[in-house]
């Protein structure tokens, strides 16, 4: 597993956490303290995603909520919501990671974590907002 695969697994944990807490994810962050030895080398990474999705949270769930079709960020398993406002962020503010690559961690981690349609749903969303990226006012 890359060290990036493994920056987003530990912000995907944060991130859950943060909302199940109803904490800033920076602060859920915080409190974990320090990085162990084994997640040091993608520790940056994941703080860029949690402080990233904490800034343009607002942003993305609106962009989610209009273009999740036929579902709300309340109806979507909370897994699955913080696997696309991760996804979101890197697609959409995250210059070095290439668009294919941010939807396709996403629906890893979907397909490893979440529900069986879960990969699908992720995979069309985020898709979706790869093809209006151009058009879409950030």
């Amino acid at each position: 597993m890359s060290a990036r695969t493994k920056a987003r697994k530990l912000a995907l944990d944060i991130l859950f956490a943060a909302e199940l807490r109803e904490e800033r994810p920076t602060d859920v962050l915080g409190a974990r303290g320090r990085p162990n030895q084994d997640e040091l080398a993608e520790y940056g990474h994941a703080v860029r995603l949690i402080e990233g999705v904490q800034e343009h949270r607002e942003r993305i769930d609106e962009l989610l909520s209009t273009y999740a079709t036929g579902w709300t960020l309340d109806r979507m398993p909370a897994v699955d919501r913080n696997i696309l406002r991760m996804g979101a962020f890197e697609l959409l503010w995250v210059d070095d990671v290439p668009d294919g690559v941010a939807v396709s961690e996403a629906v890893a981690l979907a397909t490893e974590l979440s529900t069986e349609e879960s990969p699908r749903f992720v995979n069309g969303l985020l898709s979706r907002l790869q093809r209006l990226k151009p058009s879409l006012a950030l």
